[in-house]
C-alpha cells in the first residue's frame, strides 16, 4: 500500500527541489559550470559535431580558409589574430611534424615583443613564417631560379631540386624565412601547405592552433602596397617596404609604439661563411694585383717587376678564390647553375663576371709566357692581343668587385650599405693589389725604398684604420642600431679577432712599409708585409659576416 504513495509523491518532491535550487545561491564552482554552458566557444564546438555526414573539422576549415581561388591582383595570405595568440607553439610543432623537418629546422617561429610603460606594460607573442611577399627578395636574388611565385595563389614556393645550396636567399630575406638544411645541402621554406589548400584542407599551423589565431585569407596586393607605404606591419619586424609581405596581423588593442623584440638588445655572432671569406678576399687580391700592375706600368712607362711573374701570381690567386667559392655550396657539383639568374641576381652576375676575369687573366698570362716558347703559327698575332686581354682582365675584375659589393648592398641591411661595403671591398682591392705587386718586385731585386707602392699601402691602411675605427665608436651610440650591435659584437664576443685584425693592419700597413721606406728593413720584408695584410683582410672579412646582425622577425622565445 505504501508503494503508490511514494510514486505519487515523486513529481511533487522534484518540483520542490528545483524551486529550492533557484532560491539558494550557487557555489563558485557551480556558478562557473553554469557560465560555461552559455559560452559561445562551447556552443560552436558542439555544433561542429551535429552533422556526421561531413568530415569532423569541415566547418572549422571553412572558417579559416577561403572557399574560392584568388582573383587577378589577389593572393592567399596568412592572417594572425594577435589577441588570440598565446604563444603555445602548437603551430610550430604541427608545421615541424607535418613537413618532416630536422631537429633545428623551423619554418614557423613564435617571438615576443614588449614595451609600454612601467604602469602599463605590454607584451605580445607573434607567430610568423614565410610572408609570401608580393615582391619576394628570395626569388629575385636566387642565382638558380629555385623560387617561383604561383600566378594564381601568390604562394612563393622553393624548388628543392633546382637549389644548389648557396644560401644567398637566407641573406636576401629580411624575415629569415628560408632555412638552410646542411644535411640535404639545400634551402627549404614554408609553402603554406599548398597541397592541403588545393584539396580544401587547412595548413598544419592553421589546423593546430587551439584558438584559431591563424587563418588563410585572400588579400588584394594593392592594399599590401598601400600598407607598406605607411610602414604598417607588425611591431619589431623589418621594414615591409622592401619585399611587401602579405601576412596580416590584427588586434583590437592599441599597441604602444615602443614595442621591441624581446631579444632586441641581445647580440650574438652570426655564421662566418669561411669559403666566402676566402673567395671575396682572394678575388679582390687578384683583381688588385692586375689593376695596380697595369696602372704602375702605364704611369712608369715600364714593367714593375717581371710581367710573367706578376701575371702568374695574380692568376694563381684568382683560381684559388674561385675554387674556394664552390665549397660554399651545399651541392657543389651544380655550381654551373649560378648563371641561371643573371637577369635578376647580383650573385649570378658576380659568378659570371669573375669567371670571365679568370679566363682573361689566364689568357693574358699564357701570352706573356709565349715569348719563352718555340715559334708557332700566328704567334705574333696572338702576342698582339695581349694588351687588350690585360685591359679586359682589369676592367672585368673591377666590375666583378662591384658585383660583390652589390650582392650585399641589395640585402638592404644597414651594416652592408653601399658606403660601408664599397669602401671595404675596393680598399682591400687596392691594398692587397699594391702589396702583391710589391712582393713580386722585391723578388726581382727592385729597390723599394722610394717605391710609390709603399706610399699607397700606408695611405690606404691609414684610411682603413680610421674608417673601421669609426665603426667601433658606434658601440656608444644611444640608439640600438644595426651598426651599434655590430660594434658591440666586435668588442665583446669577437674581441680577439678584432684586436688581431687591427694589429695586423698596423703591422703590415704602417710599421713594415715605413721601416722598408726608411731603410731600416730589407726588401725581403715585403713578403712579411704582404702576409700580414692578407691575414688582416681575411680577419676583416670574417668580421664582415660574423659580426653583422641578422635580419629576422621578432624573437626571444626558445
Amino acid at each position: 500500500m505504501s508503494m503508490p504513495t511514494l510514486t505519487a509523491d515523486l513529481p511533487a518532491r522534484t518540483r520542490d527541489e528545483k524551486q529550492t535550487k533557484r532560491r539558494l545561491p550557487l557555489l563558485p564552482v557551480q556558478a562557473l559550470l553554469e557560465k560555461q554552458r552559455s559560452l559561445t566557444a562551447v556552443e560552436r564546438f558542439a555544433k561542429l559535431h551535429e552533422s556526421p555526414a561531413e568530415p569532423l573539422h569541415a566547418k572549422f576549415y571553412r572558417d579559416l580558409i577561403p572557399l574560392e581561388k584568388p582573383k587577378p591582383g589577389e593572393q592567399y595570405s596568412f592572417e594572425v589574430d594577435l589577441d588570440a595568440c598565446t604563444g603555445c607553439k602548437a603551430c610550430v610543432v604541427a608545421c615541424h611534424n607535418l613537413n618532416g623537418l630536422d631537429k633545428d629546422e623551423l619554418w614557423r617561429t613564435v617571438g615576443l615583443v614588449h614595451g609600454g610603460t612601467s604602469k602599463a606594460p605590454v607584451q605580445q607573442t607573434i607567430t610568423s613564417s614565410c610572408h609570401h611577399c608580393v615582391e619576394p627578395a628570395c626569388m629575385l636574388g636566387c642565382p638558380t631560379k629555385a623560387y617561383e611565385k604561383d600566378p594564381v595563389t601568390g604562394i612563393v614556393k622553393h624548388l628543392d631540386d633546382q637549389c644548389f645550396g648557396c644560401q644567398y636567399c637566407t641573406l636576401m630575406c629580411p624575415y629569415d624565412a628560408p632555412k638552410y638544411n646542411a644535411e640535404l645541402g639545400i634551402v627549404r621554406k614554408c609553402d603554406m601547405c599548398s597541397d592541403r589548400l588545393a584539396h580544401g584542407e587547412a595548413p598544419a599551423c592553421v589546423q593546430a592552433c587551439p584558438n584559431g589565431a591563424i587563418a588563410i585569407r585572400i588579400i588584394d596586393q594593392e592594399s599590401v602596397i598601400a600598407s607598406s607605404d605607411v610602414g604598417m606591419f607588425v611591431p619589431g619586424a623589418p621594414d615591409p617596404e622592401h619585399t611587401l609581405p602579405t601576412t596580416q596581423y590584427k588586434t583590437a588593442r592599441a599597441l604602444p609604439h615602443n614595442l621591441r623584440p624581446a631579444d632586441f638588445y641581445h647580440t650574438r655572432p652570426e655564421h662566418s661563411h669561411p669559403p666566402l671569406v676566402i673567395m671575396l678576399t682572394l678575388t679582390q687580391l687578384s683583381v688588385g694585383a692586375f689593376a695596380v700592375a697595369y696602372l704602375s706600368d702605364r704611369i712608369a712607362g715600364a714593367s714593375v717587376g717581371s710581367p710573367l711573374a706578376q701575371a702568374l701570381f695574380a692568376c694563381a690567386w684568382a683560381l684559388v678564390a674561385l675554387g674556394a667559392s664552390v665549397f660554399h655550396l651545399g651541392r657543389p657539383l651544380l655550381f654551373w647553375r649560378a648563371a641561371l639568374g643573371l637577369r635578376t641576381s647580383w650573385l649570378s652576375r658576380e659568378a659570371l663576371v669573375f669567371g670571365l676575369f679568370a679566363q682573361l687573366a689566364i689568357g693574358y698570362g699564357a701570352l706573356v709566357a709565349a715569348p719563352y716558347l718555340p715559334d708557332f703559327a700566328y704567334k705574333e698575332l696572338l702576342l698582339s692581343t695581349a694588351p687588350a686581354l690585360r685591359l679586359g682582365a682589369v676592367l672585368s675584375g673591377l666590375f666583378g668587385v662591384f658585383c660583390s659589393v652589390m650582392v650585399y648592398v641589395v640585402t638592404r641591411r644597414e651594416q652592408w650599405s653601399f658606403a660601408q661595403t664599397g669602401v671595404k671591398f675596393f680598399s682591400t682591392t687596392l691594398l692587397l693589389g699594391a702589396a702583391s705587386v710589391l712582393v713580386v718586385s722585391s723578388f726581382g731585386g727592385a729597390d723599394l725604398m722610394a717605391s710609390p707602392l709603399l706610399t699607397t699601402i700606408v695611405a690606404t691602411s691609414a684610411l682603413k684604420l680610421l674608417f673601421e675605427g669609426q665603426l667601433l665608436t658606434q658601440a656608444n651610440d644611444r640608439r640600438a642600431t644595426a651598426t651599434k650591435r655590430m660594434a658591440v659584437v666586435m668588442l665583446n664576443e669577437l674581441r680577439n679577432v678584432t684586436v688581431l685584425r687591427f694589429a695586423l693592419l698596423v703591422l703590415g700597413g704602417i710599421a713594415l712599409p715605413l721601416g722598408i721606406a726608411a731603410g731600416l728593413l730589407p726588401s725581403l720584408f715585403a713578403s712579411v708585409l704582404a702576409c700580414a695584410l692578407l691575414a688582416g683582410e681575411l680577419a676583416e672579412r670574417y668580421l664582415f659576416f660574423r659580426a653583422a646582425p641578422a635580419s629576422r622577425m621578432p624573437g626571444g622565445l626558445r
